[in-house]
């Protein structure tokens, strides 16, 4: 059993490590967003660059992050923890000195297998190393830390794009790996499950490879060459291949019988829809912000701190209300708000006002995502038994990541986005308008989804189909990880 106190020295240490090493994937989600346009007017790069540095990263982490926590149990949490870190360090350093576009994006990619070992041990390891009386509360600390972190993403980012450049965007992490690595080893304890199953490899690669190809058939659609569409149609290939894999293989990492919960199924449909609209929209505003309506990068990060704000400060209470009321009332209002604050971003374009046209879109967004944020991870936790609920945490996870790259990947093609539209404000404020309405509709297909699928359990309801079909029944698992805010986000997110 775990047996290390929260308040002795060794438990501020395993707090301490744990925040770290998470931040440094957190802010990496909030910061390049914001250094997006700097990045490409630098590397003379088109639109489709700019989507894969933010693809790159999700294709990899998506892909490999459930295989990332599998490993940590088998070779020891903190071993695979300290690795990750490590590889992040080094992808970041590659980023950062990148002499073009491909340098780059292929570093990207590196980058996301480093977040793919290091996030799942994070929480990992303060499960396996505090003492069950303490653990809620160091959750707690892991979670509020985070949530400070996510709000200064945004921040960090622009002034780092303003002042030293969109390079330390990436650099910054190298110094906090230094810190990290070295107190991970000497005051972190190792653990591990000792079980000795297969990995499932082959899901992996086949997961990561359908998201990879059919990102680029999205990406490159608008070439209507020969190459795309075959790349588009071997990535749905992939993806039956995973499909027929995970049903044959005795230990598959996302096992189908898990979506024989019918809440589960429909909550992880309601999440596809609302981090598709979110990945879509964090990945457009800040250049509109910055090309259109004329912000510093600094302005820009900035402007965006009231979703997260509220986010830090009403969604443990909106996890409260969700329990009295059931999951179908906030999963159904809160994308419809969040529907409401993109359709008031239209309002958003050459020399915006902050107060009158930014900021009100942002709050009412803001608002929607405290509504939906908590009672969605709580309902994908209580749709199925205990022993599963970091499963389900995990594949909520890798779907919400999934929506979001495919979204960065497909959005600019349906608003009709050009190579060139981040370079003229008139093409790209145009487009981020359509963009905005495509959001707005998914938003509301998640309503509707979560309207028609998500059940209400009858009150004080123990019955094992209710735990299994009707929602929650008990609070989340200690330890288990909480929904942030996307962009600042999957807050990843909410799924970190």
């Amino acid at each position: 059993m775990p047996d290390v106190r929260l308040a002795s020295t060794q438990g501020k240490w395993v707090l301490f490590t744990t925040v770290l090493g998470s931040s440094m994937a957190m802010l990496d989600s909030t910061v390049v967003n914001v250094a997006l346009p700097r990045i490409g007017t630098d590397l003379d790069a088109d639109l489709a660059v700019l989507q894969w540095t933010v693809n790159a990263y999700m294709v990899t982490l998506a892909g490999l992050i459930l295989l990332g926590g599998a490993l940590g149990d088998r070779y020891g949490r903190r071993r695979i923890f300290v690795l990750g870190v490590a590889w992040f360090a080094v992808a970041s350093l590659l980023c950062g000195l990148a002499p073009n576009a491909g340098v780059l994006v292929a570093a990207r990619a590196l980058q996301g297998v480093g977040g793919a070992l290091l996030t799942p041990g994070s929480l990992a390891l303060i499960q396996a190393s505090i003492h069950p009386d303490d653990r809620g509360r160091a959750v707690g600390l892991w979670s509020g830390f985070g949530g400070i972190g996510a709000a200064v993403g945004p921040f960090l980012g622009g002034w780092l794009v303003d002042g030293p450049g969109w390079r330390w965007v990436f650099l910054i992490n190298v110094p906090l790996a230094l810190l990290c690595v070295p107190v991970a080893l000497r005051h972190v304890p190792e653990s591990a499950s000792g079980s000795r199953g297969r990995f499932d490899v082959l899901g992996a690669v086949l997961g990561a490879l359908a998201l990879a190809l059919v990102t680029y058939a999205l990406i490159e659609a608008r070439a209507g060459t020969l190459t795309v569409a075959v790349t588009g149609v071997l990535g749905v290939l992939a993806a039956v291949a995973f499909v027929v894999v995970e049903r044959r293989r005795p230990d598959p990492m996302m096992p189908p019988d898990i979506f024989a919960s019918r809440q589960f199924t429909a909550v992880n449909l309601v999440t596809l829809c609302v981090y598709a609209a979110f990945g879509g929209f964090f990945f457009l505003v800040v250049i509109q912000l910055q090309v259109v309506s004329g912000y510093s990068a600094l302005g820009a990060g900035t402007a965006l701190l009231p979703t997260t704000v509220l986010m830090l400060l009403f969604s443990a209470r909106s996890g409260e209300l969700g329990e009295l009321t059931g999951p179908r009332l906030p999963l159904t209002v809160g994308p419809l708000l969040c529907a409401a604050g993109m359709l008031l971003m239209l309002r958003v374009g050459p020399d915006a006002s902050y107060v009158v046209d930014v900021l009100p879109a942002l709050l009412v967004l803001g608002l929607g995502m405290v509504t939906l944020v908590a009672p969605l991870t709580a309902t994908v936790l209580g749709s199925v038994d205990t022993a599963r609920a970091g499963l389900a945490s995990g594949i909520n996870n890798a779907a919400a990541r999934a929506a979001g790259l495919v979204a960065v990947a497909a959005l600019p093609l349906l608003a009709g986005m050009g190579p060139e539209a981040y370079r003229s404000a008139s093409a790209f404020d145009a487009a981020f308008g359509r963009a905005m309405l495509w959001c707005a509709g998914v938003l509301v297909v998640g309503a509707v989804l979560a309207f028609a699928t998500v059940r209400r359990p009858a009150p004080g309801c123990r019955h094992p189909e209710c735990r299994t079909h009707c929602g929650v029944t008990a609070p989340p698992l200690e330890g288990e990880e909480p929904s942030a805010a996307p962009g600042g986000p999957p807050a990843d997110g909410t799924h970190r």
